[in-house]
């Protein structure tokens, strides 16, 4: 949390089914056990696999707050998708605000019909850096499909979201909240993601943006 904060302002985004709303909720958990008042409201586009999904996380060391974000007051944005990152900066980021995105883009049904054009690589980074104070890129969906579960990605996020130093929440404590929602092989993969996570916000912040998923 930032120096001399009493209040901090996480938006997790993504797509229906890449799940941004379970993610809300173990940092939700975590931040709970350490004694912050956390608030999380969820918006959707549709719900199922494909819709916008956006979590505001809102977390005060001083009372409960309301359950929505004020538009301009995101201080991270945490991004499963690249174009869903720019979609929440319009509207609720700053010059202050720090991004950590994946790099894999998943495209809508108006996209792959040809109604509509995906943004391309270099317009998304530039659009993302004007519109932030930092930018991470991480290619969770092909570390989570290296794993051999992409859905892992999420955790994969989350990792390099705790390694940043962003929010009041270290990777151990995080863990005790993996432990209280997962048992056996299911804890330890998504161990192997958080740690992921955190190896590669820095060694991948400066490499090639976006991951073809054609291939």
């Amino acid at each position: 949390m930032r120096a001399n904060s009493e209040s901090y302002n996480l938006i997790i985004t993504g797509v229906g089914g890449q799940g941004n709303v379970l993610s809300s909720q173990l940092i939700g958990q975590a931040l709970v056990r350490k004694g912050f008042f956390v608030t999380i409201g969820e918006t959707y586009g549709a719900s199922q696999r494909g819709g916008a999904v956006m979590s505001h996380v809102r977390i005060s060391s001083k009372k409960q707050l309301s359950p929505l974000i004020p538009k301009g007051k995101a201080d991270i944005v945490v991004a499963l998708e690249p174009v869903e990152a720019l979609r929440v900066l319009t509207i609720y980021g700053n010059p202050e605000t720090v991004v950590i995105a994946n790099t894999r883009p998943f495209y809508p049904i108006e996209v792959t019909s040809g109604n509509e054009k995906y943004p391309g690589e270099e317009e998304i980074k530039k659009t993302l850096e004007s519109l932030s104070r930092e930018v991470y890129y991480i290619p969770a969906t092909e570390k989570a499909g290296q794993l051999g579960l992409p859905i892992l990605a999420n955790i994969i996020m989350i990792g390099a979201l705790l390694e940043s130093n962003l929010l009041p929440l270290r990777v151990e404590e995080f863990r005790q909240t993996l432990e209280n929602n997962f048992r056996g092989e299911r804890m330890e993969i998504n161990l192997q993601a958080l740690e992921e996570g955190r190896k590669i916000i820095w060694t991948e912040r400066t490499k090639s943006f976006m991951i073809n998923p054609e291939k």
